[in-house]
């Protein structure tokens, strides 16, 4: 029998706390020979993000008013809550005005840097050329803050109010009921298992979680929710999601290019018209100043490598001049981002809990913003969650958590999204780019979107089928890097602090309808190589794929081999960007959750 001691903690900013080690000899790892020590919790919350930490403190504070204690853990992947949180950002502050309205006063809040102005431009290769913006990117009233240290913010409010906060423990996998129809809680990932899957004597097993709620908060394409919407069918109405690469640096700027509160969004240059994408330059408080570029997933040429053209666009004389001087760059992350928008919203609640935040998708792309919406979905589940929990019937049946979807539904979250429907959508039609921005610039200005039509993805073409083979397009020749405005990879990587343990199981899959071995590998290499030119090793923003020369000699490696190329992964560059899992054309690269706390170590993104 293989257990793990547990116990209550608070969080503390520690790694892993609530275990106990046992010598072993060394086995291989069968999952179905261990026993797993279970907890039982009223609410289980994957991902200390602005969601799940918005619906802890909701169901805390409908605690108080109903008069019912509800045990709520909230379990992150992260070493740190906060370390894996990655965004522009500014923040609407219309959801935390509801949760929290004595925020101003709160001590050591974040929101220290209120917007002065909003602008975009739109870039030629040597012009910065002035252009209105919609009037959804009006950001009077907003916030230019660092995500990650909201979020450790709100951790701490969390966790005054009674919320167990367990970072370093990733949701790794679904807890089911007997019969398999409903959701009865979480497990946590193994920990001590080597690269060839067997047990080290540190080896500690997962521990379930069982929840009569489980709220699922991983932000885009988690893991979880991507089996969970797959096992319960819930975007039978909804149209596929489709996801953004944001790229982000934060610079300390040079004090005479420093503009407290001005924020711009840029479009054009660096990327050609048949590709989506934007920049931003967010002035933050301290002299700190975000500047990134987010680029559609849908783009076609696998020659595209979404790195080299951010390091490009730092090139261009506007972002040459407000990083020149004694500037200094401090930080680099990626993460991809939801761009679907309202028709890629897929039903929300499964039984035994439902999505939350980006894990069902949010964002109002128009607006580029999120987090509002993401913490109010986070605070209406917490209301469905708490009414749950006052039926004493839960105990015997699944949770039905559908009055959290009909509550969004009739929500400002949904009039939000409502509004912008087409605006992204657009693009994607036979209007193409400039149809789209045209279209994009009536609807919003004029139309708002009081439209009896909605653009739908009838045809249900991902990303990942959007790109093109090699053969239509041309390698696209890349400056190199010229320090310190622009650097390699491994340079910014570096910034990341990203880290995974060696000698751990790879938590990029090669998988193919649940199978995994040297055939499936092998198709991989020869269609990624042959058809794709390699898509991967460009496109990924940690530079955690290769391609390389197979020397032979190793009978297992070589099996996995194609036409003399084979693929290495570095899987302790990941900086949990989820990119792989949606982009490569092949559709068999399966990212699950490594050990937990591994991962960026992200600070002031």
């Amino acid at each position: 029998m293989l257990l793990r001691a547990t116990s209550r903690i608070k969080y503390s900013g520690s790694v892993r706390g609530f275990h106990s080690t046992f010598r072993r000899r060394r086995e291989l790892f069968d999952p179905a020979v261990i026993e797993r020590a279970s907890d039982e919790v009223d609410v289980c919350i994957v991902g200390a993000g602005p969601a799940g930490l918005s619906a802890a403190i909701r169901l805390k504070q409908l605690e108080k008013e109903k008069g019912k204690e509800f045990r709520v853990v909230v379990l992150e992947k992260g070493a740190e809550v906060g370390s894996h949180i990655l965004s522009g950002a500014v923040i609407e502050p219309r959801a935390l005005n509801e949760l929290l309205p004595d925020w101003p006063s709160r001590e050591g809040h974040p929101l220290t840097q209120p917007a002065t102005s909003s602008t975009m431009r739109f870039l030629t290769n040597s012009l910065a050329i002035p252009i209105p913006h919609p009037p959804q990117m009006s950001n009077h009233g907003n916030y230019i803050v660092s995500l990650s240290r909201f979020t450790a913010w709100l951790a701490g409010i969390a966790e005054e109010m009674g919320v167990e906060v367990y970072p370093g423990f990733a949701g790794a996998g679904v807890v089911y009921s007997e019969d398999g129809t409903s959701v009865a809680g979480v497990r946590t990932n193994e920990v001590g298992i080597d690269r060839q899957g067997w047990m080290k004597e540190s080896f500690e097993p997962g521990m379930e979680f069982r929840a009569k709620v489980t709220l699922i908060a991983e932000g885009a394409h988690g893991s979880l929710s991507k089996q969970l919407i797959q096992k319960f069918d819930l975007r039978e109405n909804a149209d596929p999601q489709t996801y953004g690469i944001g790229l982000k640096e934060v610079w300390r700027v040079d004090p005479s290019q420093y503009r407290a509160g001005e924020i711009v969004h840029t479009m054009g240059w660096p990327l050609d018209f048949r590709t989506y994408a934007g920049g931003w330059v967010y002035h933050m408080a301290d002299g700190l100043v975000s500047l990134g570029l987010v680029i559609g997933l849908d783009y076609a040429n696998p020659y595209l490598s979404p790195y080299k053209e951010f390091q490009r666009m730092k090139h261009h004389p506007y972002f040459s001049r407000l990083l020149s001087g004694s500037s200094t760059r401090i930080a680099y992350g990626a993460r991809t981002l939801n761009e679907g928008g309202l028709q890629s919203v897929p039903q929300l609640n499964f039984p035994g809990g439902a999505l939350i935040g980006c894990s069902a998708g949010f964002v109002n792309i128009a607006k580029i913003k999120g987090t509002h919406n993401a913490m109010k979905s986070g605070m209406l589940a917490a209301e469905a969650a708490a009414e749950v929990l006052a039926d004493e019937q839960v105990t015997e049946q699944a949770a039905d958590m559908s009055a959290y979807d009909a509550s969004l539904r009739d929500s400002w979250v949904w009039s939000d999204l409502n509004e912008v429907r087409n605006l992204r959508a657009s693009f994607d039609t036979p209007l193409g780019i400039w149809g789209g921005i045209a279209y994009s610039g009536i609807d919003s200005l004029f139309l708002k979107g009081r439209t009896p039509w909605t653009f739908r993805n009838r045809s249900k073409i991902t990303d990942a089928q959007h790109t093109e083979p090699a053969y239509r397009h041309q390698p696209i020749n890349y400056p190199p890097p010229q320090p310190p405005l622009s650097t390699d990879l491994l340079t910014s990587l570096a910034l990341t602090g990203t880290n995974h343990a060696e000698d751990q199981q790879i938590h990029l899959r090669v998988r193919k309808d649940s199978v995994e071995d040297s055939a499936v590998r092998q198709n991989h290499v020869k269609r990624n190589t042959a058809e794709f030119a390699e898509l991967l090793q460009r496109a990924c923003p940690a530079g955690v794929y290769e391609y390389v020369e197979d020397e032979g000699g190793n009978a297992a490696v070589d099996a996995e081999a194609w036409d003399g190329k084979k693929l290495v992964i570095n899987s302790q560059n990941c900086i949990h960007c989820k990119l792989c899992d949606i982009k490569v054309p092949t559709q068999d690269i399966t990212w699950t959750v490594p050990e937990g706390g591994g991962g960026p170590k992200y600070t002031i993104t």
